[in-house]
């Protein structure tokens, strides 16, 4: 690559951070089936995760929300990420996630907040909108790794039922959740993880009806009547 061509990359993807956010979010998607079985393939997993959290908080600039509550949640995550890959300890891991997800959470708004606060649709606000649902889908995600972790048995699936989920078939619950199509082979059984899977219904329902549909009327109101 020419550092021509490598400064006008440069130059889009601060133009549009919220595109490569979800461009990279898309890709973790898959790259984490073969992320999962192996010791370097978890390590792999460790490095993309704080990748994506470095991407989130770029985004988060760009948003009004304030910027130290992400810096408070992202800084004791990746540090705890880290030492945990040291260290084996796995007991940090609900920790980890907790803190991951509360900061795609907020994340997530800061996009949200980023879309509502004018009356023009930009592209990177159309990207914006994407990537704001991948942060959704994996917030609750880390939400029902945590669960599982403090509530073990809180999710079946047809394969294995007694055994605890992984990352991958978390993260499908998720995205099959927010959508509302209702594919997943995943079940929450205990209380706890229902009412996680409730609210994720309730906000993929809420983020459609009223970002998404805001986006898309703006949209086209603002598109040149046709001539004819």
């Amino acid at each position: 690559m020419t550092a021509t061509a490598a400064r006008n990359w440069i130059r889009l993807a601060r133009q549009h951070p919220s595109a490569l956010l979800l461009a990279v979010q898309l890709l973790g998607v898959l790259l984490y089936p073969a992320m999962e079985d192996t010791q370097a393939g978890r390590a792999m997993f460790g490095a993309f995760g704080i990748l994506v959290l470095s991407l989130a908080l770029w985004v988060v600039n760009r948003s009004p929300l304030v910027n130290w509550v992400a810096w408070v949640l992202a800084l004791p995550s990746v540090t705890l990420s880290i030492f945990a890959a040291l260290s084996g300890r796995a007991d940090l891991v609900a920790v980890i996630h907790l803190l991951e997800g509360m900061l795609y959470l907020y994340a997530a708004f800061g996009l949200i907040a980023y879309m509502l606060r004018d009356h023009r649709v930009s592209l990177d606000e159309l990207f914006a909108a994407g990537a704001t649902f991948t942060l959704l889908a994996w917030a609750f995600a880390y939400s029902y790794s945590v669960c599982q972790q403090w509530f073990p048995g809180s999710f079946i699936a047809a394969v294995e039922p007694d055994a605890p989920r992984t990352w991958m078939e978390l993260l499908f619950l998720s995205f099959s959740t927010l959508s509302g199509v209702g594919l997943s082979d995943i079940i929450p059984i205990r209380p706890q993880a229902r009412a996680l899977v409730m609210l994720e219904q309730f906000a993929g329902v809420m983020y459609i009806a009223l970002v998404v549909s805001r986006l898309i009327g703006l949209t086209v109101l603002r598109a040149p009547p046709r001539r004819e």
